[in-house]
């Protein structure tokens, strides 16, 4: 066995360049956000409040085409999260088991809302164990700092990624790299299908899915063989 493979080490390297860009604009996305509820929330320990949102900068700057990190998760996964958390935090008074309902309550609604964003169980978990400072605010914790954070972040993400052309956030305003000579381009129901097919989670867009399907199918066309339609490791024959 690849013990490579089975750890999950990431196979396909990123360039140095990009890195450093998503570091750059990781870090001055919290830097912002941290000046913002320190002045919107005046408690001492206002900085914990935003602690979830270091999970979302990952995200939204280093893999800003995945679905995890799309506006509508990263908005709505964190609101709902922190819905439940407080009603949990407020329903349940013992803190062990109301933060594991607040954590699988957060997660199915999630899934239901189509809004998976792993931060939003970090930020149900701070609603119940978060200690006085978030407690006290009950439900307006959802509003500010979640709410707030959260659109500020994906309105950072998009400005900052403004200048970088094939790293555009969100996914959707990325420019169309399809090939066009010999490639034969899967419509969108055969990748709806064919995602189905896994019974799992995918984080990649469809238009990423679509671009590597494609360029596979030019590959294969070049050749000598039969062309054939490559899905997921499924190899076809045409």
């Amino acid at each position: 066995m690849n013990i490579r493979k089975w750890l999950g080490i990431e196979l396909i390297e990123v360039s140095v360049a990009e890195k450093l860009i998503a570091a750059t604009g990781g870090g001055l996305a919290i830097f912002c956000l941290f000046y913002l509820t320190s002045w919107a929330i005046a408690i001492p320990d206002s900085s914990a409040i935003v602690t979830s949102m270091g999970a979302s900068a990952v995200l939204l700057f280093a893999v800003p085409h995945g679905q995890l990190s799309q506006p509508w998760p990263a908005i709505v996964g964190q609101v709902i999260s922190a819905i439940i958390g407080v009603t949990c935090a407020k329903l349940i008074p013992w803190p062990t088991i109301a933060a594991a309902f607040a954590v699988g309550l957060s997660i199915g609604a999630m899934h239901l809302l189509k809004c998976i964003h792993p931060p939003g169980s970090a930020t149900a978990l701070a609603a119940v164990m978060g200690g006085d400072a978030i407690r006290n605010l009950g439900f307006a914790f959802v509003f500010c700092p979640v709410l707030v954070n959260s659109v500020m972040l994906v309105l950072l993400a998009i400005l900052f990624s403004l200048p970088f052309k094939r790293r555009r956030y969100p996914a959707s305003l990325n420019p169309s790299q399809y090939p066009s000579k010999g490639a034969t381009q899967p419509a969108h129901q055969e990748i709806l299908e064919a995602i189905r097919s896994l019974d799992s989670f995918v984080d990649i867009s469809e238009e990423d899915l679509m671009y590597l399907s494609t360029v596979l199918s030019r590959h294969d066309c070049a050749g000598s063989r039969k062309p054939k339609t490559a899905v997921f490791g499924v190899v076809k024959s045409g």
